[in-house]
């Protein structure tokens, strides 16, 4: 349940700490703090709009995607707490709740019969496939390493205790930030700040969507991000630690995880289309020298 709540608090607070820094960055008047929480709050007010051409499938999306997130939260654990749900290999059933998220996601942009959504989605597809095999090799690494296969207790048998260690964890937390900017469609693989259809990822799928249909694909995409920061701050928070310590840690990691959401946004440029595949498979090569690194320290591999 605290992992839930603090979840949900980071969430709130995740979109406006880039959006102030960004705006701090760029020279321009910094927005309220919860100014994204307001914007939502107007698009539930509004209705949704329906095109002739979607179906069912394109009104079920927004819905189904939400709850696939909220459903992933129950799982990510806070320091020696397990989640509301966990069990071996949980994992597992974690990415591919998201995966089916993104699936609605997918083929509710397609069911609108744009072309232009449909290549949108194509992109969503292939990104999102990309990257599937580094979040996989990482969190089996891990569990190799600690001999564990569920979220609460891959996380506290996790210890810093030699160089290789240290390697395992700083390269994790490096391919966990980067899966999450691919998850969310943010840089360097697209610009949520374009409008141009032709290469846009995200943002052309969701150009149908209205009102409250809106707002649920926004506050999903803010809840993805404090979820994956919870799985960055349990690198970090020990069990061992006092309670308040421990919060302490996992506020000041989303926060940071927010701060360099906004740097990357801010100074690193977006990759160029045809790039992005070869790129996102460099994070499954980090993922591979990880996983070897964690068979040297089981001494599944000796080294002479």
């Amino acid at each position: 349940m605290i992992s839930l709540l603090l979840i949900i608090v980071a969430a709130l607070f995740f979109p406006g700490i880039v959006a102030i820094l960004k705006a701090k960055i760029g020279g321009h008047k910094l927005p309220h703090i919860l100014q994204p929480v307001f914007d939502v709050i107007r698009l539930f007010k509004k209705g949704s709009i329906y095109s002739t051409t979607t179906g069912i499938i394109f009104k079920l999306a927004p819905p189904v995607y939400f709850a696939t997130v909220l459903m992933a939260m129950l799982f990510i654990p806070f320091a020696n707490k397990p989640g509301l749900l966990s069990f071996q290999g949980d994992f597992v059933f974690f990415a591919y709740l998201l995966a089916l998220g993104k699936f609605m996601l997918i083929i509710g942009a397609m069911d609108t019969g744009s072309g232009f959504e449909g290549m949108g989605a194509n992109r969503e597809a292939l990104y999102s496939m990309l990257v599937e095999p580094a979040f996989f090799i990482v969190l089996g690494s891990m569990a190799l390493f600690t001999g564990n296969t569920s979220f609460s207790e891959l996380y506290q048998s996790f210890w810093f205790h030699n160089h290789l260690s240290f390697a395992i964890g700083i390269a994790a937390i490096y391919v966990f930030i980067y899966i999450t900017m691919v998850e969310n469609s943010r840089m360097p693989v697209d610009d949520p700040r374009t409008h141009l259809e032709l290469t846009m990822v995200h943002e052309v799928m969701i150009l149908d969507n209205s009102g409250f249909d809106l707002a649920l694909m926004h506050i999903s995409s803010w809840l993805k991000f404090a979820i994956y920061g919870g799985l960055i701050s349990n690198f970090l928070v020990q069990s061992h630690w006092s309670f308040y310590i421990q919060l302490t840690v996992f506020l000041a990691t989303q926060v940071t995880f927010a701060v360099v959401v906004g740097l990357l946004e801010s100074f690193k440029a977006r990759n160029k289309m045809e790039k992005n595949p070869q790129w996102i498979i460099t994070l499954s090569a980090i993922a591979v020298v990880i996983f070897l690194t964690a068979l040297i320290i089981t001494q599944k591999i000796i080294l002479n």
